[in-house]
């Protein structure tokens, strides 16, 4: 199965815009499987987000430009953005607030929000320096279940990405799991996929049980989610659960 996702699919008319994957496939959950929601922020110039809660989903920024001044309500204060990435595991209950600059350059970038494997885990903030901005030509893990992951989900979710050249294509990586559920996202460029899907910045596509080729003429950022619709998750997280209920 391929379904595309168009960038109309997103919500919201502000900076923010929001994916709930699991309307695009007319089910009756928000979410795809452990995938809640991606948000997808465009800020220029300086904002505050004040202090507010989640509970019981785990955030991770993926930020690519601009800064974010992070505090939290467990202590935490610190700057991400570009290669300094950030895993919020909110568990029962956690507060947070950001200062955005976008002043130098504007700030954008993926809030990602995962349905926890449990309820009400003990909150959990990590921050991790990457090795490079970008991973070219090769699929990079950022994210996943493992125990020595730089950022670990308590849900079987895996999350990779990569920065491909003008002229170039790549296949999948090599799947972690049997029967995964994936959603590709164009970050970043335009691809096409089995020379008849086209994609632009801010559209998708979620695949079941199908591999594929991705080409780019013009150059493309991309972020492979997947995730294990047949593992236990929590699905009522403030806002990676089930919007319909």
């Amino acid at each position: 199965m391929l379904q595309k996702i168009n960038s109309s699919a997103f919500r919201g008319n502000g900076p923010i815009k929001i994916l709930y994957p699991g309307l695009v496939l007319g089910e009756s959950d928000t979410g795809l499987g452990s995938i809640g929601r991606i948000d997808h922020a465009t800020f220029k110039g300086r904002h505050h987000i004040a202090m507010h809660p989640h509970v019981n989903d785990e955030i991770l920024s993926y930020f690519r430009t601009g800064k974010v001044l992070h505090r939290d309500s467990e202590g935490f204060q610190e700057t991400i953005g570009g290669g300094r990435m950030m895993l919020m595991k909110a568990g029962k209950f956690f507060q947070h607030e950001e200062d955005i600059d976008g002043t130098a350059e504007p700030h954008e970038g993926l809030q990602i929000f995962i349905r926890p494997g449990e309820k009400d885990l003990k909150p959990q903030v990590i921050f991790h320096d990457l090795d490079k901005l970008y991973s070219d030509q090769l699929w990079r893990l950022l994210a996943s279940p493992v125990a020595d992951a730089a950022f670990q989900f308590s849900s079987r979710t895996w999350i990779y990405d990569n920065r491909l050249a003008a002229g170039t294509s790549a296949g999948l990586p090599a799947l972690p799991a049997a029967q995964l559920t994936g959603l590709l996202y164009v970050y970043q460029g335009a691809i096409t996929v089995n020379s008849d899907i086209h994609l632009r910045k801010q559209e998708g596509l979620i695949f079941r049980h199908e591999g594929f080729e991705v080409k780019t003429s013009s150059g493309a950022e991309l972020v492979l989610f997947l995730t294990d619709e047949r593992a236990h998750i929590y699905k009522d997280g403030m806002y990676s659960g089930n919007q319909l209920n």
